[in-house]
């Protein structure tokens, strides 16, 4: 696999949103090229050593932006964090996995609701980004992140299942990495959280879901 992976500028031993040591490991073992934006550096390099390519520097930076992307071809943003919300220049990237919290932060009520503002209008930046973009992208809107372990249960891809639902942070981490190989026509969204039914192909499973979007 050859595709350089981009991720947001949070640091990897930093556990938010989601793992983003999980969606390493995966793509890792897919032998992809990693290129991490971290904010620390060492403590990266000392968890993954020359497995992901770090760069550390300022977001608000176009040139230090337009430099990290230099030979990217595809980005995932596992976490609503405003990675997209800052311009910044694409070109040369193919494809964008977002992975979101949005239809969670739009579902919450009464304070949690309040708590989630300005999370929930992060989110709502990064997916219009992405969509205005115009590049080809996979934006999968999950339920409440669970530090709970993958592959014990299967998933529910039921839509405004993601509001209420519960997902696996190492279930949402294959989500991300199985989309790489899954390069839409046009944007691809669907939601999903733990449930019943079982994947076990999930090259089978992307393309009859983008069939879906097509027809």
């Amino acid at each position: 696999m050859e595709p350089l992976i981009c991720f947001p500028r949070m640091g990897v031993l930093r556990i938010r949103r989601m793992s983003l040591q999980m969606v390493i490991l995966s793509l890792i073992l897919k032998r992809a090229r990693i290129k991490a934006l971290v904010k620390d550096k060492r403590s990266t390099e000392e968890a993954f050593g020359t497995y992901v390519e770090c760069m550390v520097g300022n977001m608000e930076d176009k040139s230090f932006t337009k430099k990290a992307l230099r030979g990217v071809r595809a980005v995932i943003c596992p976490a609503d964090d405003g990675f997209f919300s800052d311009l910044m220049d694409l070109k040369g990237v193919q494809h964008i996995v977002l992975l979101s919290q949005l239809s969670v932060y739009r579902g919450s009520g009464g304070l949690q609701a309040i708590m989630n503002s300005k999370l929930r209008k992060l989110a709502e930046k990064d997916e219009e980004v992405v969509l205005a973009s115009g590049i080809p992208s996979t934006i999968i809107r999950t339920g409440s992140m669970q530090s709970t372990p993958g592959a014990e249960r299967g998933f529910d891809f039921t839509e405004g299942v993601a509001a209420k639902g519960r997902m696996s942070k190492e279930d949402a981490a294959t989500i991300c990495v199985e989309a790489l190989d899954a390069i839409p026509q046009k944007t691809l969204i669907f939601e999903v959280a733990n449930g019943d039914e079982k994947v076990t192909d999930w090259k089978a499973w992307f393309a009859e879901r983008m069939k879906m979007v097509t027809s």
